[in-house]
């Protein structure tokens, strides 16, 4: 399952960064993999856009962070997300996944860290 969460740049949780705090929980959870993709522009529910062009500087760009698992564990994971989160938009879909696997190449205490944090 691919779960998709959009939220802005400016958006916090315990003092620090929200997307910071869903990723290193998903991490904690031993999730398969997330990723934090930064949008140049875009807008939401209230229309507001928020937009990095050089005369209008945005420090609320949107962010959509991707949590790719089991279905099991995203339904776990999702109640954590929900205390978390104030207004957003969550998407949930299913994906095949074709390949996941850690670079044989890497040192085994490597592996394990990367395999924690890859991307989607």
């Amino acid at each position: 399952m691919l779960l998709r969460i959009f939220i802005g740049e400016s958006d916090r949780w315990e003092h620090k960064p929200l997307y910071e705090a869903i990723v290193l929980k998903a991490r904690e959870m031993h999730m398969a993999g997330a990723t934090v993709l930064r949008g140049p522009m875009g807008f939401g529910k209230t229309s507001h856009l928020h937009t990095a062009k050089i005369l209008r500087l945005s420090m609320d760009l949107p962010l959509i962070i991707e949590i790719v698992d089991s279905e099991e564990k995203i339904n776990t994971f999702l109640p954590v997300l929900d205390k978390m989160m104030g207004g957003s938009l969550i998407t949930l879909e299913k994906v095949k996944v074709i390949d996941y696997r850690a670079d044989p190449d890497l040192p085994a205490q490597q592996k394990s860290s990367s395999s924690s944090s890859s991307s989607s």
